[in-house]
């Protein structure tokens, strides 16, 4: 079973690498994948309260894939951000390789995600707001960037209380 030990700490290497692709004849590694990562999210939301996603190098799988938990879960396979809004808004992000620190980021407002679903079929999807913030988060851990790299200023940093 995985748990919040089990996900990788900011300054891990491995979290600043651009993750390879999944490719079809992988797809059957994907369910073991998931599993492992619904089961450190759960084990997060039990011990700080926070968790709607988790990307696969987060658990030093360096594949484009992440995992939401939102109305139910989403498997989100080689994703591409196809469109995104110019309109940016500011928020405070958190992580789960660092639960205790908040990041003051910009994220754009909406965007357009295509990806490949559990069952390897094409999706679009195009959302707004809280969950657009959501996938730019989990998008980012594939290519290696982490929201602390994307801190508004020095001041953009303060603790989980």
């Amino acid at each position: 079973m995985k748990t919040v030990e089990d996900i990788l700490k900011l300054g891990d290497p491995r979290l600043y690498e651009t993750c390879g692709s999944v490719n079809k004849e992988e797809l059957p590694l994907v369910t073991d994948w998931v599993k492992d990562l619904h089961e450190a999210m759960e084990d997060i939301r039990k011990r700080y309260g926070f968790g709607r996603g988790i990307a696969a190098p987060q658990l030093g799988i360096m594949k484009r894939l992440f995992y939401l938990n939102l109305d139910k879960p989403y498997i989100i396979i080689n994703p591409a951000i196809v469109h995104a809004s110019e309109e940016m808004f500011e928020l405070w992000d958190d992580c789960m390789s660092f639960p205790n620190l908040f990041v003051k980021v910009k994220r754009h407002q909406s965007l357009t995600l295509e990806y490949l679903d559990e069952n390897w079929e094409k999706q679009s999807w195009t959302v707004e707001g809280a969950i657009s913030e959501l996938i730019q988060h989990e998008y980012d851990h594939l290519n290696g960037v982490l929201c602390t790299m994307r801190a508004i200023d020095a001041q953009s940093f303060k603790w989980r209380v």
